[in-house]
């Protein structure tokens, strides 16, 4: 019998293990169709799911996953400047986190297979907050903080910070209206 069947799809905690994590936490479940690499430089908290076809880039940057987060299906995480998911944060499936991207405005050459004195890229630490949900086909850029409890709408483009406890939307990505903190209750009796 193929290993992956006997685990329905998840990788084993021996699996894991062999990985060569920074941390792995409990409660950790990873499809075994996800590509990760730079797994030293990942670090991960308790009661995590990546889901399949999520690809992770960390070979260069540090990516961390507090606990309580959720990766859906064929999602992106370049995380080589770094990118940092807090508590109860989450991604909806299509999502990408691009923390270093290639300048695109034609005053270089663009694609990692060009010298790298021909390119400019531009990198910075991408951090999602406690609650921060992102929803379905959304892409985060370089440098971008989103607040604590904020939601992004799907089929946003974040290019900078959005505030604690907003519904951010568009091309750019610019808050709306609050959200709504009922959830933070809620995170004390789910914790108790």
């Amino acid at each position: 019998m193929d290993i992956n069947m006997k685990n329905n799809g998840w990788y084993t905690k021996e699996q894991m293990s062999s990985f060569g994590f920074k941390s792995i936490g409990d409660n950790v479940m990873i499809s075994n169709k996800c590509s990760i690499y730079g797994a030293k430089n990942i670090s991960l908290g308790s009661n995590i799911r990546i889901d399949d076809f999520t690809v992770i880039t960390a070979s260069s940057g540090e990516l961390i996953l507090e606990g309580y987060n959720h990766i859906a299906s064929f999602c992106y995480l370049n995380s080589s400047a770094g990118i940092t998911m807090k508590k109860f944060s989450g991604l909806s499936s299509r999502c990408s986190l691009y923390s270093s991207s290639d300048k695109y405005d034609g005053s270089c050459m663009t694609n990692p297979t060009v010298p790298n004195q021909f390119l400019s890229v531009v990198s910075g630490k991408i951090v999602l907050g406690r609650h921060v949900v992102v929803g379905t086909n959304s892409t985060i850029l370089p440098n971008c903080k989103i607040g604590e409890g904020s939601a992004i709408g799907s089929f946003s483009l974040v290019t900078k910070d959005v505030p604690d406890f907003k519904i951010a939307v568009g091309i750019p990505a610019k808050p709306i209206k609050d959200r709504k903190k009922n959830f933070i209750q809620m995170e004390k009796i789910c914790l108790d």
